[in-house]
């Protein structure tokens, strides 16, 4: 199984996939909304092939999706179709600190303290 990772960021997102050592990115901003990150990433991960997709989102989620929208970005997150606009099933969204914790996670025991701009979303 083939996995496109996510990253969104306040001022990036990126993204990785299986199989390839490279991260590609792009800036975001005040005006980056879900359906403008949804088309950026498709375009950025031209050649790339996924099943899934897995989003690290800077808020709150529950049962994969954003209930609150960011800060620093544009509103349009909270209802929007990420598995539509992505064409694949399923895609799994988790809070992005939530999310770096579980990707550096190598065995034994973790604690993870949630320190940033998403402090007490997690």
């Amino acid at each position: 199984m083939k996995v496109l990772v996510i990253d969104v960021g306040g001022s990036h997102v990126k993204i990785r996939a299986t199989g390839h050592d490279e991260e590609r990115r792009f800036e975001s901003g005040p005006e980056t909304n879900a359906e403008t990150m949804a088309r950026s990433v498709k375009e950025l991960a031209t050649g790339w092939r996924y099943d899934v997709v897995s989003i690290g989102y800077p808020g709150v989620v529950k049962h994969d999706q954003p209930v609150t929208e960011p800060h620093n970005l544009a509103a349009g997150w909270v209802d929007f179709d990420y598995r539509a606009a992505f064409d694949c099933k399923p895609v799994k969204i988790v809070n992005d600190a939530a999310m770096q914790a579980l990707g550096g996670y190598a065995h034994g025991t973790l604690l993870f303290l949630g320190l940033g701009t998403g402090l007490g979303s997690t």
